[in-house]
């Protein structure tokens, strides 16, 4: 990455695709914000880069890089490859991650916990300038995006019939509210939700850890 864009990316200030961090914290952190974006539509972590903007460069490259590497390695299931730059802006070293969407959705932090079960460990998206913790039924949509997902079959019966009216006047719905609209369990409401998202009929929104869904487009 050039300086000249680097700085233009620092002036814009984070978003769904942009994390400041002013330094390396620890493993569980960074790996979060790079989960986060490999589950989303990919992003860049610039470390060395404090949230008001301010350029405060890192001690030493090569120790942040090694750092990342091992969080990426260790601490996110499965592991991811991010491009990772060095930039020098006002005699100051900035590190640059980049972190393509990810083809093996959804990647998962592994924490140092010996006792963590595997389908236990969190999901990370983006919401916003924001990483969160995805819902189970935002992780089924995640699994649904890989290319060994299996085939989907979906019928339109009088319970989705009754949503899209639902949606036509009220634009958006949760779990909770389909549920109670056709009388059915949420579970099952939650099952019915995800499929249409996949079917690319609705959209999922995360909303301060608050799914609701919108008609698509």
């Amino acid at each position: 990455m050039r300086r000249q864009e680097l700085k233009e990316i620092i002036a814009d200030g984070e978003s769904f695709t942009v994390e400041f961090k002013r330094k390396f914290t620890s493993s569980e952190k960074i790996a979060r914000e790079m989960i986060a974006f490999a589950n989303s539509g990919g992003g860049i972590l610039l470390l060395g880069v404090d949230d008001d903007k301010t350029v405060v460069g890192v001690r030493s490259e090569k120790e942040e890089i090694d750092q990342i590497r091992h969080a990426c390695e260790f601490y996110i299931d499965p592991p991811i490859d991010p491009q990772i730059d060095v930039v020098n802006i006002e005699y100051k070293d900035v590190i640059v991650v980049h972190i393509d969407e990810s083809d093996h959705k959804p990647h998962r932090l592994v924490t140092d916990d010996p006792n963590e079960k595997p389908i236990h460990r969190k999901v990370f998206i983006r919401q916003g300038e924001k990483s969160v913790t995805a819902s189970r039924e935002m992780v089924k949509v995640l699994e649904s995006q890989n290319a060994d997902a299996e085939p989907l079959r979906i019928v339109i019966g009088r319970h989705e019939k009754n949503l899209f009216e639902y949606l036509n006047k009220n634009e958006r719905v949760t779990v909770k509210g389909f549920a109670d609209l056709v009388n059915i369990s949420e579970r099952r409401a939650a099952r019915k939700l995800v499929q249409l998202v996949r079917a690319g009929v609705l959209s999922i929104h995360t909303h301060e850890q608050l799914d609701y869904y919108t008609l698509f487009g």
